[in-house]
């Protein structure tokens, strides 16, 4: 098992803030699993207007946090098709549940697992959690598209 900092991070990814929301890799197994971490903070600009009275991180944002986190396993398990010279894509979302509110100084963990990889269309099983609480849960299809 490896991990990844924020550098190697913004090195693979294409997202910029406000939009990478990614800090950190704290275990991966190459064509298998990523777990990733966002830290979330009083100072993302969605907070302001998601909701004044009591800051909640959207749910579809969870869900490109862990769209970004399938980004980050396929394109270190296979950077010779998911790489530098493409983008890589979110294509399809199933079975997504929101479970918990993710509040501001909350660590969002991201688990994201391979489910199976078919003409280029990648499918994981995608789990949020704050400490041991499940928060969202989604399968989440990807794909890489040359540049």
């Amino acid at each position: 098992m490896t991990t990844m900092d924020i550098h190697k991070v913004l090195r693979l990814l294409p997202h910029r803030y406000p939009f990478l929301l990614i800090d950190k890799v704290l275990e991966f197994e190459p064509s298998q699993r990523l777990l990733g971490l966002k830290n979330v903070s009083i100072n993302e600009p969605f907070f302001t207007g998601h909701f004044p009275i009591r800051p909640v991180m959207p749910g579809v944002l969870i869900v490109e946090a862990m769209a970004q986190a399938t980004g980050l396993l396929a394109m270190e398990s296979r950077p010779d098709e998911v790489g530098e010279k493409s983008l890589y894509y979110f294509v399809g979302i199933d079975k997504a549940r929101f479970k918990q509110p993710v509040e501001p100084g909350d660590q969002l963990l991201l688990d994201v697992t391979v489910l199976h990889v078919k003409r280029g269309i990648w499918k994981f099983a995608g789990e949020a959690r704050v400490g041991d609480k499940p928060v969202a849960t989604a399968q989440i299809m990807c794909t890489a598209r040359d540049l």
